[in-house]
């Protein structure tokens, strides 16, 4: 990867929706060279998917709530049986095994309290956990979606 795909991966992040042509003049090459580059940052999985960003608040799910979970059960059939559970909630948009005291932290989106209470509540039916703390956050200080690229 040289400073093109660099630049290239830096510009796409911050707005997929740049027409190639832009692109072009941005890194100072033509179309065809340009498009192939993208195309083959896509095929190379540098480029995992093109998504539009939504405003959660104005989707009714703007109160972010970080639950840490640990288990008693550290076992290949608990671990899928928890990652079917999570997978099943479209509330929990990410999702990370961790190291320390805590085995999973999850980021989970809700309209409220009463909404996560609702995802709590399904969780625990559907799967056996020894200790769950939710932390709710009071304000996003920071939020990107874009890697830094070096």
């Amino acid at each position: 990867m040289d400073s093109i795909d660099k630049k290239l991966l830096e510009l796409l992040q911050a707005d997929v929706s740049i027409p190639i042509a832009e692109l072009a003049v941005r890194v100072n090459l033509s179309q065809t060279p340009c498009w192939k580059r993208v195309q083959r940052l896509k095929d190379s999985g540098m480029i995992r998917a093109q998504v539009a960003l939504c405003d959660a608040a104005k989707l009714g799910v703007g109160t972010t709530v970080f639950v840490s979970i640990r288990t008693n059960q550290h076992n290949e059939a608990w671990a899928k049986q928890f990652l079917s559970a999570v997978e099943r909630l479209p509330e929990v948009v990410e999702a990370y095994r961790m190291s320390g005291e805590t085995d999973y932290l999850l980021r989970v989106v809700v309209s409220d309290i009463g909404d996560y209470d609702r995802v709590y509540q399904q969780l625990i039916r559907d799967v056996s956990l020894s200790d769950v703390s939710s932390s709710f956050a009071m304000e996003q200080l920071k939020y990107s979606t874009a890697l830094p690229v070096r």
